[in-house]
């Protein structure tokens, strides 16, 4: 096999988080059915959970993933934990080492560590005033480096954005040499920079069609060929998914998928008025309104269908080269409406690809 082979079969994940839209919904309620969910993820064998890092957001609510990874490692048993994603900017990197390292241990040395720049302007201006893209973008590739060098030890570090003296991290985590490592790219930058430094990368097409599925693999795969002393890493495309028990179960998904997108749309314009953290509801008038986002497109463009079409949608996925496929449950959905697309997953879709 060379560098630049690949396994033949794609696995599966789940990518979650609390998701809090209403004040009818209490956090410790939906902190205990995300947990059922990722229960039923590890009993159904998939091959990861992944959450990330948000703060003052009720829409997202995980102000730090490895707290979640911990207590999810004590309830589950075989799934990989992952970081979808620490937001490289709001972390030193003495700490971020130190706090992955830890999480490592603790869970037998199931992380993945996965690291974005982040993209909320709400977020950016709480945590990071005066914080833009470029700037966000040049600490997560002073992070990457700095950490790996870190869990090596004994490491000082003079960067543009970092400084300090000789040090190792405490702990130092159980994989070796180090959890994977995995970048959320998006342009041909992120590519490169990830698979020139030994990273795996995430990428999500978010509400476009296959179309940019297409093209952010067409970015990774120009990566390995101009990187290609570096042993290829692994890709995962992350997509919202929805597993339905016939038309009109697909048909309400699409509607779900399109109200959830039209808020995430409107918290990335951080334009409306927050108020304990929750968003100023949209009116049905506005969610009609959006040039881009509508259910009809959403019904074609994300993953939602009866088994058989969302195989079949898969295994062109596969066959692009994905090595991984995230299954975005972050819908705005029930707690029922989600635990039965996610069992139709793993009863009715995954044997499939074994």
């Amino acid at each position: 096999m060379t560098s630049k082979a690949r396994r033949s079969d794609m696995r599966f994940s789940l990518f979650i988080h609390i998701e809090r839209v209403s004040d009818q919904q209490t956090q410790k309620q939906l902190y205990d059915e995300m947990v059922e969910l990722c229960r039923i993820a590890d009993e159904g064998g998939m091959h990861a959970i992944w959450t990330g890092e948000h703060h003052g957001m009720n829409f997202t609510i995980a102000p730090n993933p490895f707290l979640n990874l911990v207590d999810l490692a004590r309830r589950t048993k075989h799934v990989r934990l992952g970081t979808g994603t620490v937001v490289a900017p709001f972390w030193h990197p003495i700490k971020l080492a130190g706090e992955a390292a830890m999480t490592d241990i603790i869970s037998d040395g199931r992380l993945e560590l996965g690291i974005a720049r982040g993209a909320y302007a709400f977020e950016y201006e709480r945590l990071h005033p005066g914080l833009d893209a470029w700037g966000a973008g040049g600490r997560l590739r002073e992070l990457i480096p700095a950490i790996k060098a870190l869990w090596k030890g004994d490491y000082a570090h003079q960067g543009e954005y970092w400084k300090f003296p000789k040090t190792t991290s405490a702990p130092q985590p159980l994989q070796a040499p180090h959890p994977p490592i995995w970048v959320a790219a998006r342009d041909p930058n992120s590519h490169e920079f990830a698979v020139e430094n030994g990273c795996n990368v995430q990428v999500t097409p978010l509400h476009f069609g296959d179309e940019e599925v297409e093209k952010l693999m067409g970015h990774f795969n120009a990566a390995c060929e101009k990187f290609s002393d570096v042993p290829r890493p692994q890709i995962m495309l992350l997509r919202h998914t929805y597993v339905a028990d016939g038309e009109a179960d697909a048909q309400q998904a699409a509607d779900e998928i399109n109200v959830f997108y039209n808020y995430f749309g409107a918290w990335f314009k951080n334009e409306r008025d927050i108020t304990q953290g929750l968003i100023a509801p949209l009116s049905e008038d506005e969610i009609a309104a959006h040039p881009m986002y509508s259910p009809q497109a959403m019904r074609s463009n994300n993953v939602i269908g009866p088994p058989e079409e969302v195989i079949a949608r898969l295994k062109i996925y596969e066959r692009m080269g994905y090595d991984e496929y995230a299954f975005w449950i972050d819908t705005g959905m029930s707690f029922e409406r989600k635990k039965a697309s996610l069992e139709r997953m793993i009863r009715d879709v995954m044997p499939a690809f074994r």
